[in-house]
C-alpha cells in the first residue's frame, strides 16, 4: 500500500567496467563491512537493512539495476515523517564503503565472493525488483486506499475516519483549525476531571476522538496508520477495535487521576496503547524474527521521543504513559489466543475479562478521586438557581401586587434565599479550590450581604411608606453593580 510520506533519498551510482556480478557481490560485501542486515539479492540489486543499536533508526537501503546505473535508495521504515539527512547519510556511507572496496578487491577474490551468495540470488521470474514504479493514478488510489477498510486493514481505516470526521465537524460548526478553544473542546466531549467526575463518563471516549488542531490530528492519524497496518492483521478486527478502545479509556482515566485542571483530547493515548500492545508482541515468536528485529528498535524510538517529547507544557504525557502501560498488558493477555487462533474461547474470554476489569477500575477512580472543582460547580450552579429566584421577587414588585405583598415577599422569601446563598458560599469556602476562586467567593459573600441590606431597606421603604432609606439603598446599589462588574472582568481574564 502506497502511502506516500516516507522519507527517501535516492543517488545513481555508474558501474563503468564493472559487470553486474562484480557490482552485487562488492555491494554484498559493503553492506558485511558496514554490518547492515541483507534480506533480498537478486540478480539486477538487493535489499538490507541498516543497523538497529538502541540510538539509531531503521532503514531500508534498496539497491536496483537498470541500464548499467545503480539506484541506491535508502528509505525510512520508522513512523518518523521527518528523517533529518539520515537517508542521505545512508546513501553516501554505502557509496563510500563500495568505492573503498571496490579499490582493494582483486578480480579473483571477486569470483570467489560471488559464489558465496549466487546460491541466495532470487531467480528472474520471482524478482520483486523488476515490478514497475506505480503511475500517479496508481499512486493516488495508493493514498486513498489508506480511508478505505480491507481484509487485515479494517478497524483502523475506520477509526482514522471517524476522527477526521468529527473534526470536520467541528471547524463546520466554528471551531478554530489551527488552535480550537476550551469551550470548543468541551462543548465537543473533552475529559476534564471537574465535569467527567461528575457523571459524565462518556467523555472518557469521546475526548479519544477529538484533536486540538489540524497539526494535532495529521501527526496522530499517521502514527495510527502506521501501527494499524503493521498490528491489525496480526489481532484481528475484534481485538485490534477491544484493544483501541480499552487502552483509549485508560489513557483517559490517567489523565483524570493526574491532573486536576487539564482540558485532555486526542487519540494519542489509544495509540500509543496499540504501540503498548505492538511490543508485547515482539517479545513473542508470533512475529516473524525478521521483521520484529527491523521493527523493535524504530518502535522503540517512537515511543521515548513522543514520551520525552511529551514533556514540554501543554501535551498530556500522564495520557501516553497509560495508554503504553495498558497496551502493553494487554498485548501479553492476548498472546495466548495468538498463539491459538482457532480458539474462539481465547478470542473471546480475555477481551471480556479485559472489559470488566477497566471498568471496575474506571468505577473505583471515579469514587476514589476527589472533585473539589466539581462540587463547588455544583454549589456555584445552585448559586446561581437560587440567584434568580431572589432576583424574581425583586423585578415583580409593580406588577399588581399590594406594597404589603412585596413588602412581605422581600422580608420573608428574598431576604432568606439570600441567607442560604451565604450558606453555599460558606460551603465553597471550605473545598480545597485555587485561590482565585477564594477570591470569589469572597466578592460573592459581599455581594450577598449587600442584596439582604438593599432587600431589607426596600422593605421599610414600603411598608413605613417613605423614601428616607433611598440614598441608603443606591448606596448598596452601587456596591453591587460593582462587585458585578468585578466578577464579569474576572471571568473573561
Amino acid at each position: 500500500m502506497a502511502i506516500g510520506f516516507t522519507p527517501k533519498h535516492t543517488e545513481d551510482y555508474s558501474l563503468d567496467n564493472l559487470t553486474v556480478y562484480e557490482f552485487l557481490t562488492i555491494a554484498n560485501e559493503s553492506v558485511k563491512a558496514l554490518e547492515w542486515e541483507l534480506v533480498y539479492i537478486s540478480n539486477i540489486g538487493l535489499i538490507a537493512y541498516t543497523n538497529k543499536s538502541v540510538f539509531s533508526r531503521n532503514f531500508e537501503v534498496k539497491i536496483k539495476i537498470v541500464d548499467n546505473i545503480a539506484d541506491v535508495t535508502s528509505s525510512s521504515i520508522g513512523s518518523e515523517i521527518i528523517d533529518f539527512g539520515k537517508n542521505r547519510k545512508n546513501v553516501a556511507t554505502f557509496i563510500s564503503e563500495f568505492n573503498e572496496l571496490r579499490s582493494s578487491l582483486l578480480p579473483e577474490e571477486i569470483a570467489e565472493k560471488y559464489l558465496e551468495i549466487s546460491d541466495r540470488i532470487t531467480a528472474q521470474d520471482e524478482d520483486i525488483l523488476k515490478l514497475p514504479p506505480p503511475t500517479t493514478i496508481e499512486s493516488i488510489k495508493g493514498f486513498f486506499s489508506i480511508f478505505k477498510p480491507v481484509i487485515g486493514y479494517y478497524i483502523t481505516p475506520l477509526l482514522i475516519n471517524i476522527n477526521i470526521l468529527v473534526f470536520a465537524l467541528m471547524i463546520i460548526t466554528g471551531t478554530n483549525i489551527l488552535l480550537p478553544d476550551n469551550e470548543s473542546l468541551l462543548n465537543w466531549g473533552a475529559n476534564f476531571r471537574p465535569i467527567t467526575l461528575e457523571g459524565q463518563w462518556w467523555r472518557l471516549i469521546t475526548s479519544c476522538f477529538l484533536h486540538a488542531g489540524a497539526l494535532h490530528l495529521v501527526f496522530n492519524m499517521y502514527a495510527l496508520l502506521y501501527i494499524g497496518l503493521l498490528l491489525e492483521p496480526h489481532l484481528g478486527k475484534l481485538r485490534f477495535l477491544s484493544a483501541y478502545l480499552l487502552t483509549g479509556i485508560i489513557a483517559s482515566v490517567t489523565s483524570l487521576a493526574w491532573h486536576d485542571l487539564t482540558i485532555s483530547v486526542g487519540a494519542s493515548g489509544a495509540i500509543f496503547g496499540m504501540y503498548g500492545v505492538f511490543l508485547a508482541l515482539l517479545s513473542t515468536n508470533i512475529i516473524e524474527k525478521a521483521t520484529r528485529k527491523a521493527l523493535l528498535t524504530s518502535i522503540g524510538v517512537f515511543v521515548v521521543f513522543n514520551l520525552m517529547n511529551g514533556l514540554k507544557e501543554g501535551i498530556d504525557n500522564s495520557a501516553h504513559i497509560g495508554g503504553l502501560l495498558s497496551g502493553l498488558i494487554i498485548g501479553f493477555v492476548f498472546i495466548p489466543g495468538l498463539k491459538k487462533p482457532d480458539s474462539k474461547e481465547f478470542k473471546i474470554w480475555p477481551i471480556g475479562a479485559l472489559a470488566i476489569s477497566v471498568s471496575v477500575l474506571t468505577f473505583f477512580v471515579f469514587k476514589k478521586l476527589p472533585n473539589e472543582l466539581g462540587k463547588y460547580d455544583t454549589l456555584i450552579k445552585q448559586f446561581t438557581v437560587n440567584e434568580e429566584k431572589a432576583l424574581a421577587i425583586l423585578n415583580q414588585k409593580g406588577e399588581g401586587k399590594t406594597k404589603q405583598r412585596v413588602a412581605y415577599e422581600l422580608k420573608y422569601e428574598g431576604v432568606p434565599i439570600w441567607n442560604e446563598e451565604i450558606k453555599l458560599v460558606d460551603e465553597a469556602e471550605k473545598l480545597k479550590i485555587p485561590d482565585n476562586f477564594h477570591k470569589r467567593d469572597k466578592k460573592l459573600r459581599q455581594y450577598c450581604e449587600f442584596r439582604i441590606k438593599s432587600y431589607n431597606l426596600i422593605y421599610k421603604v414600603l411598608d413605613e411608606n417613605t423614601y428616607k432609606y433611598q440614598s441608603q439603598i443606591d448606596s448598596c446599589n452601587r456596591e453591587i453593580t460593582a462587585i458585578i462588574e468585578s466578577l464579569k472582568s474576572e471571568s473573561h481574564e
